[in-house]
């Protein structure tokens, strides 16, 4: 049951401006201190053709809410959305394990109900955010469930506010090149929650790997044909699953180097299901890792290169099996 000093935390952010193409909260509400996104700036980003615009939390839970829902497939997983879309419409996924929830990802509108459902459920032992596009709430999300928020060290760039207590700072930030952390739970105990640095469309972005389950964000897109489902008929020959992009919204894709580079990181784990930022987007099958190849080399062989066995001789990569 929420107390009035829970309250407090919940509502203590309403009037800080939000982006209200990314859902990014910035650290004041006085719009003319704030005449830009830096995060809709980037060339990955993008405003709409009617311009950039912020809002608030206090007027978001006019017309919007968010839910808890269960995954329909997976039952360490739950689904975080908010309704109507909000932002750019990505979900959150909280992840179940016997030493706490993680949320993967972060949704802008925290609501009363949210809280409520994540707390019958234990609360959480921790956020891990994929890339700066879903920084979003973070701060807020940490101060009611008073966790930590695991993020890759590559990004500090995009933070748009400082610690709100430099002394005792929510955020951990992972380091190194392909850099990995577990994700610490309750008392210490092992959550199985790997966090793994993955690079490409953020020098920093991340995956979750838990359960033979990776969570990706958009570090790898599903894609439509990825989705498909041609049963009874054999999966048509040279359908890619995936797609590696430097922006989405902009359709810029990565190039081959950044393809290796994700793969070598990517070639070490075992994992039979991946699952991304957006509805809908998850692919459960023991060949979906050889699929996140295949779909590398196919969009090498787009880029004007070769995929497959040359591709992997190329940058020195070991194709799996």
């Amino acid at each position: 049951m929420a107390t009035t000093t829970d309250n407090d935390i919940l509502y203590s952010r309403d009037d800080l401006l939000i982006c209200a193409t990314c859902g990014t909260q910035y650290g004041t509400s006085n719009a003319a201190l704030l005449t830009s996104c830096r995060i809709c700036d980037d060339p990955r980003q993008y405003v709409p053709p009617t311009g950039q615009s912020f809002t608030t939390l206090r007027s978001l839970r006019l017309n919007h809410t968010s839910f808890l829902s269960p995954h329909p497939t997976a039952a360490s997983l739950s689904i975080v959305h908010s309704s109507p879309r909000l932002a750019i419409g990505q979900r959150a996924l909280l992840v179940h394990t016997p030493a706490g929830n993680i949320l993967w990802d972060c949704i802008t509108l925290l609501t009363p109900s949210l809280v409520s459902s994540i707390r019958d459920l234990g609360g959480l032992v921790g956020i891990v955010i994929s890339h700066p596009h879903f920084y979003s709430t973070h701060l807020l999300w940490a101060a009611v469930f008073k966790c930590p928020v695991y993020l890759a060290s590559d990004d500090k760039e995009w933070l748009v506010e400082e610690e709100p207590n430099p002394k005792e700072p929510v955020r951990r930030f992972i380091d190194g090149e392909g850099g990995e952390l577990e994700i610490p739970g309750k008392d210490g105990r092992e959550t199985g929650a790997k966090a793994i640095k993955v690079g490409g469309h953020f020098p920093g972005s991340m995956v979750l790997l838990h359960d033979s389950r990776l969570l990706v964000g958009d570090t790898i897109m599903p894609t439509p044909s990825g989705v498909g489902d041609w049963r009874p008929h054999e999966r048509p020959k040279g359908m890619n699953s995936f797609a590696f992009m430097w922006s989405y919204p902009n359709m810029i894709p990565l190039p081959p180097r950044a393809l290796a580079s994700m793969w070598r990181v990517l070639s070490r784990y075992s994992f039979t299901a991946v699952h991304a930022g957006f509805p809908g987007l998850d692919i459960e099958d023991d060949d979906v890792k050889k699929r996140v190849w295949e779909s590398m080399g196919i969009q090498v062989g787009a880029e004007g290169g070769d995929g497959g066995v040359a591709f992997a001789e190329a940058f020195g990569l070991m194709a799996p099996l």
